[in-house]
């Protein structure tokens, strides 16, 4: 297991999801027009774990499955929803990946392919808006994520259990339905 490390804010975080995003919305363009970078990193000034979030959001089911295939050549391996409703998780198998014609290494990143009503990327999207727009907030996370990392820097699951109650707290103060916000609680009791 990999030791969780939280950083400070980098402004090249920005300019590391557009390179990606460059790469993969030609493959991703004839099912999904909409890729986003969430997570942390897309929060200015916000400590973070240094790996890129990108959503390639899609309408519907049907265009999930063409996406998956089209990234498969570029290096990613479909790794299932893992226990996340809505949302497909595209593993990279190397460094390298997206793979382009001059290889290259490229940066680190968590790539899911979203259905774009569901739960996870009104997650990413209201927290990533709330974060933006509430700078005593993104302190706040920014430093439990620090103090988390320090405390289990080898435990993923006791990092993300120590983040869910600000995480949902922030969650249900942009008005998110109290249903989503408890099956995100309970996603992050699992680990997921």
């Amino acid at each position: 297991m990999r030791a969780i490390v939280v950083e400070p804010y980098n402004p090249g975080w920005p300019q590391d999801f557009q390179l990606l995003c460059d790469i993969l919305l030609p493959y991703t363009m004839p099912w999904s027009s909409v890729i986003e970078h969430v997570g942390s990193t897309s929060v200015p000034g916000l400590a973070a774990k240094p790996i890129i979030d990108i959503d390639i959001v899609v309408p519907d089911w049907g265009r999930t499955t063409p996406v998956i295939e089209v990234l498969k050549p570029l290096g990613y391996t479909h790794a299932g929803n893992q226990g996340i409703e809505g949302r497909e998780v595209l593993t990279p198998a190397d460094e390298t990946v997206p793979y382009t014609r001059i290889p290259s290494i490229k940066p680190k990143h968590h790539l899911y392919i979203v259905l774009a009503d569901c739960a996870a990327l009104e997650n990413h999207r209201r927290l990533r808006t709330h974060l933006r727009t509430h700078p005593k907030a993104a302190r706040e996370y920014s430093q439990l994520k620090l103090e988390l990392a320090a405390r289990y820097p080898n435990d993923t699951d006791s990092y993300i259990a120590g983040k869910t109650e600000l995480i949902t707290r922030l969650l249900l103060e942009t008005g998110m339905d109290r249903d989503a916000v408890a099956g995100i609680r309970a996603a992050n009791s699992r680990g997921v």
